[in-house]
């Protein structure tokens, strides 16, 4: 039976990691050039279009990076009027941490209530 080093297990972990992360990076770039909403485990909420995801960002252009804590607004009813009226771009490009990210959506598929 071949021992294995904690080094090299190590490597094996961030190997499948890394897989793991091109899987998830190919389907989130199916979406480029489209309007997408990202919910993050911070106090912000993301709004622009896909630009590309490289390494451990993915980038939006045209974005609203939106404080929750500055607004009385309630998220859903924040991205219905961007929905509606259009994205209040406050940056030209954002990048965003990918382990930050709790979920993303396309705009278009945002339900009207």
């Amino acid at each position: 039976m071949r021992k294995t080093t904690p080094s090299a297990r190590s490597k094996t972990k961030k190997g499948s990691g890394a897989k793991r992360l091109d899987g998830e990076a190919a389907q989130i770039l199916r979406h480029r050039g489209q309007y997408v909403v990202v919910d993050t485990d911070s106090d912000f909420l993301y709004i622009g279009k896909l630009l590309g995801v490289s390494g451990l960002f993915i980038t939006l252009g045209e974005a609203d990076v939106h404080d929750r804590r500055e607004s009385s607004s309630m998220n859903e009813k924040y991205v219905l009027e961007s929905k509606k009226y259009g994205v209040r771009s406050n940056r030209r490009e954002v990048h965003i941490r990918f382990q930050r990210m709790v979920s993303y959506s396309l705009l278009d598929d945002v339900i009207d209530y």
